[in-house]
C-alpha cells in the first residue's frame, strides 16, 4: 500500500494541495468489505473525517452508508450516491431546520444524543406526521486512552445520554408517538490503538442490551461507532481492521435479528492523503533551524490543535541528514508540524510530503489570514 509521488507532475502546481493516492482508498474500501460481508456488519463512513466529492462517490459505490454531523453533510451524502436509507445524522446540537430537513430526506434514523432531543424530534415529527427512526447514542463511560480533545464517553462529556437516564429515555418513548426506537448507538473517542478499548466497549453494551431486554424493550440496529486508529509513524501501512471486526464478533452478542453497524472515518481514509507543500526558506535561530513552508495550520490543523505527530518526507533532496523545525507561514507560533525533524539536508523549492493527512485535514481547513484553501490533486487524475 505505498503511495508513490508523481514529482513531475507536481512541479506544475501551485502549492501547498492534498494529494490523493485512489489506489491506496480503493485498497482500503476492499479490505474493509471483504471483512464486513463476512458477518453482513453495515458501514457508514464518518463524513466529517473528509467530504471530499471525489473520495465520497468511490466509497459510496461499494455500498457503504454515511455517518453524519450537519444537515450539509447530508445534502452532500446525498449528492454524491450515499442512498437515504443509510445515512445516520449525529451530533448534540441538531437544529429545528436539520431536523425537519432530515425527516423529510427519510433517513435511516437519528442518533440522539439528550432527552430533550428525543421531545423535540418528536415534535417536529408529528408537526410533519412522519415517524422519526431513532437510536439512544448512550454514553458507556468508558476510556478511550487517547488524545482529551477526542474522548467523547467518559463522565461529564458533552455526548450521548447517561446510562442512569436510560429509564427517563424509555418513559419519553412510551409516550412519544412519532418516535419509533431502532437502535442503541456508541462512539467511545477517536484514533483508538488499543483493542482493549473496544473489548470493554462490547462488554459494556452486552450488559446494556440485557438490560433494554429484561424491560422487553427490543431493537434492530447496535452501532458502535468508529474511532479505530492509523500508525501516523508508517503513513504505508493499512489500519488493523480484521482485528478490529474480529473484537466485536468474538465479544459482542447479537440477539436474533439485530444488526452490527460501525462508522469508520479516519481509518478509511487516513493514509490515503498527504499534505504536499514546498520550502520556501532555510532559517537559523539559534539552536534551531527551521525549514519554513508554504502550507500552515490553516491546512493542516492537527499538528496545533492536537499536538498530533504527521510523518514529514522531503521528496526532493538527499544526502546527509539535518534537524529542522518544519513550519509554516502563519502569525501563531503553533503553526509548526514537527519539531526537530530528521530529514535530507533541505533548500529552498524542495517538496514536502506530510503524510498520513487524509483525515481531518481537507475538512477543517480555514481561511484565517486570508489564506486559499488548498486544492486537491487526485492520483488518477
Amino acid at each position: 500500500m505505498t503511495t508513490e509521488f508523481p514529482l513531475n507532475r507536481f512541479e506544475e502546481l501551485r502549492t501547498p494541495f492534498y494529494y490523493y493516492d485512489i489506489g491506496v482508498l480503493k485498497k482500503t474500501l476492499d479490505l474493509i468489505k471483504e471483512e464486513t460481508d463476512k458477518w453482513g456488519y453495515r458501514v457508514h463512513y464518518a463524513i466529517k473525517a473528509n467530504a471530499n466529492p471525489v473520495l465520497l462517490k468511490i466509497i459510496s459505490s461499494y455500498g457503504f452508508g454515511a455517518d453524519c454531523v450537519s444537515w450539509n453533510e447530508i445534502e452532500r451524502a446525498l449528492s454524491c450516491g450515499f442512498r437515504p436509507d443509510s445515512i445516520v445524522f449525529a451530533g448534540v446540537g441538531k437544529s429545528d431546520y436539520e431536523i425537519e430537513n432530515a425527516l423529510k430526506a427519510d433517513i435511516l434514523c437519528f442518533n440522539v444524543e439528550s432527552l430533550q432531543e428525543m421531545e423535540v424530534i418528536n415534535e417536529i415529527a408529528g408537526r410533519l406526521q412522519k415517524k422519526a427512526r431513532i437510536a439512544l447514542r448512550i454514553n458507556p463511560n468508558i476510556d478511550a486512552h487517547t488524545h482529551k480533545h477526542i474522548t467523547t464517553a467518559v463522565d461529564d462529556s458533552k455526548f450521548g445520554i447517561i446510562i442512569s437516564e436510560l429509564d427517563d429515555a424509555l418513559n419519553i418513548l412510551s409516550s412519544a408517538n412519532y418516535l419509533n426506537l431502532t437502535g442503541i448507538h456508541f462512539h467511545v473517542g477517536s484514533q483508538i490503538t488499543r483493542m482493549q478499548v473496544f473489548k470493554n466497549l462490547c462488554a459494556r453494551i452486552n450488559e446494556l442490551t440485557e438490560w433494554f431486554s429484561s424491560r422487553n424493550v427490543s431493537f434492530k440496529i447496535i452501532n458502535v461507532g468508529g474511532g479505530l486508529g492509523i500508525d501516523y509513524h508508517e503513513p504505508d501501512s493499512m489500519p488493523a481492521f480484521r482485528e478490529y471486526f474480529g473484537v466485536f464478533r468474538e465479544i459482542l452478542k447479537l440477539y436474533p435479528g439485530q444488526e452490527l453497524h460501525f462508522e469508520p472515518g479516519r481509518a478509511i481514509v487516513g493514509q490515503c492523503g498527504t499534505l504536499i507543500t514546498r520550502v520556501l526558506y532555510i532559517k537559523n535561530g539559534g539552536n534551531t533551524k527551521f525549514a519554513v513552508v508554504d502550507a500552515g495550520m490553516t491546512d493542516l490543523i492537527r499538528p496545533a490543535l492536537y499536538q498530533a505527530y504527521h510523518k514529514i518526507e522531503n521528496l526532493t533532496s538527499t544526502g546527509l541528514k539535518c534537524h529542522y523545525d518544519v513550519v509554516g507561514p502563519i502569525c501563531e507560533s503553533s503553526d509548526t508540524f514537527g519539531k526537530y525533524v530528521e530529514l535530507p539536508e533541505t533548500k529552498r523549492g524542495d517538496f514536502i510530503a506530510i503524510r498520513s493527512a487524509g483525515a481531518y485535514g481537507e475538512s477543517m481547513a480555514s481561511r484565517y489570514n486570508l489564506r486559499d484553501l488548498p486544492p486537491s490533486v487526485f492520483s488518477e487524475d
